[in-house]
Order: C-alpha cells, then structure tokens, then sequence
C-alpha cells in the first residue's frame, strides 16, 4: 500500500518568504516553522495595520459558516486575520466552506491555512494550488545534514559568521529537536560578539553535552579511546552515574546493530524499526568501520559492564573505564 503523502508541494517556497495574501497556505510537517511562517505574515499585516484583529479557528471542530464570518470586516475597522490550525485534520463543514472561499476569498482580509501533512482535506489542497494561493514549505528537519542546514541558515539570515565545526557541534551538542537548536542560536547570537566557532558552542554546550553518555559513545564507537576516556572520566568527576553512561553504549550500539541488519533484511530503519532519519545518517557512517564480529563482541561487552555497575563489580568506574577502552579498540580492530 503507498504511504500518505506530504500535503507539501516540492517546489513551494520556504517558510521565511512568507507574506500577507488574502489566502495563504503555510504546508509541512515542522510545526517550529510553521509557527515561524503565520508569525512573518502577521506582523508584516500589524505593521500595516496596527488596528489589525487576529483570530483562530480549529480546522478539526469547526463550525459552518466561521470561516466568512471571522474574515468580515469588523465594525471597528482593522484588518481581519484569520489562521486556521489543524487542517490536516479538518471537519467535513471546513472543507466545504474552504473550498467555497478559495473561489472566491476576501480581498480585505487574510486567511492561513496551516496544513502539516497526511491526505485530509488533498481536495482542498489541490483546489487551493489550482486556484494559484501562495503557499510556504515547512519541510520535516530529521536528517542529520538537514539539521546542520537549519541551523546554518539561523546564522545566515542573521547574517553572523559561522564556522562549519561550530554548525556540527551545535548539532551534536543540542541534537535533533529543532526548537531546542533555534533556541540554542538564539542563545549564541545574543551573547557573542563576532563570529561563532566551534570553541563558542563548547564554551557554552561542552558541560552540558561532553559529559554525557552519549558523547562517551559516540568517541567510544568512532574509536578515539583517548577522547572517550577523558570524557567517561570528567563525566564521573562531575557525578554522573555509571549506569546511565553503559545504557548510552548499549543504546548506540543496538542502533547500529539494527541499521546494520536491516541492510540484507530489506528494512528501512525509519519506517519499520523506529530509528529517526539523521541517527540513521550518522549510524550508517559509523558502521564503514565495523563488521558484524567486532559489533557482536561490543554488544557483550556492554552486557557485561551493565552486570558490574549493578552490583557485579565492586568498583564500577573501572568497569565502565574498562567497556569504554575496549569498544573503542574494537572500533579501530586493535
């Protein structure tokens, strides 16, 4: 059976080129810029019109008949702005007054359709692009390269230099939740002068980030046994526990197990195991250096650290010390 597709048209232009038009489409799955979209379009409506009245209607309990409603001029003048949420899960009586208003839309007003996917409401979708609606991508961010993208735009667009290792770390540093990097470069740019380097993002992200567990796997697997080692001993300097620091081994390395698998299985490691596009990007670049023998004896390493820093071993830094140095020589077949 096909998969649902994105209610976003490929070609549609992004999320920051968004501006006022009677009827807008604002398309894609990433509510951050979806958000961002409706934002542009309404101040540029306020700046136009500070008297400017904003409503929100629920495309999914909607109600005959609102739509014309709220979009009518206001006896106390201002410009009207309505923004529909939730259209991809409208009401049948939204469809029908959507697609009645596309034929013809107040000219006075402006109404933002804000659809994030799925095949509810396609009919009206088409109707709207047929009809030549303004529309504004809002594309999914998941992959790997796509966060490194988003958050080198964050910088561009506010036209602050930005060193390429500063854009990886960041995004090693915060992860993949897109509102956590926007923050993130909000954060920099508002509290550093100048450009932003890769020794900035650990000024300000190094203890929250290198002391963690995953920073230890992600140095143990890529296997700098030396970086590893100073990060697992900082981590349990600093009072980290060592069983969240195995469980962050056994994690990665089951990640990697099972985008290894799935290549003779025929399985997309999205789609059927649940693992997010950009671990999968960066789990298939770790694994050009191992084979399945040297993953398997990683594994049983971990198992047994997991045992000792139960209660197996009577001093679990040395255990958690002893998995970490052994993965990495795996890592590097030493």
């Amino acid at each position: 059976m096909a998969r649902p597709t994105t209610s976003k048209r490929s070609d549609a232009p992004p999320w920051h080129k968004a501006t006022p038009a009677p009827l807008v489409l604002v398309s894609g799955p990433e509510e951050l810029l979806g958000s961002r979209a409706i934002a542009l379009i309404v101040e540029a409506v306020k700046r136009r019109d500070p008297e400017t009245d904003v409503q929100r209607l629920e495309a999914s309990t909607y109600g005959k008949g609102l739509l014309r409603s709220a979009a009518s001029p206001s006896l106390f003048g201002g410009t009207a702005v309505v923004i529909i949420d939730g259209a991809a899960s409208m009401s049948d009586d939204f469809l029908q007054d959507g697609l009645a208003y596309t034929e013809s839309p107040d000219p006075d007003a402006v109404v933002i359709v804000r659809h994030n996917g799925g095949m509810r409401g396609k009919k009206l979708l088409d109707t709207m692009r047929k009809a030549g609606v303004p529309e504004y991508g809002c594309p999914a961010i998941t992959r790997d390269s796509d966060l490194v993208d988003f958050v080198g735009a964050e910088f561009g667009r506010a036209k602050r230099p930005v060193s390429a290792g500063a854009l990886r770390a960041l995004v090693d540093s915060v992860g993949g939740d897109v509102s956590q990097l926007a923050a993130a470069c909000a954060q920099l740019m508002g509290d550093v002068d100048g450009g932003i380097t890769e020794q900035t993002v650990a000024k300000y992200y190094g203890t929250r980030v290198n002391a963690t567990g995953f920073a230890v796997a992600d140095a143990a697997v890529a296997g700098d046994k030396g970086k590893a080692l100073t990060l697992v001993r900082h981590a349990l300097e600093t009072g980290v526990d060592p069983v969240p620091l195995v469980a962050a081994l056994a994690i990665k390395l089951r990640t990697l197990a099972k985008v290894g698998a799935s290549r003779g299985r025929g399985l997309d490691p999205t789609r059927d195991l649940g693992i997010a596009p950009w671990q999968v990007d960066k789990a298939r670049r770790e694994l050009r250096t191992w084979d399945a023998d040297r993953l398997a004896a990683a594994i049983e390493e971990v198992a047994a650290a997991d045992h000792g820093v139960k209660g197996g071993d009577r001093a679990p830094a040395f255990t958690i010390e002893r998995a970490v140095r052994r993965i990495a020589e795996l890592a590097t077949d030493e």
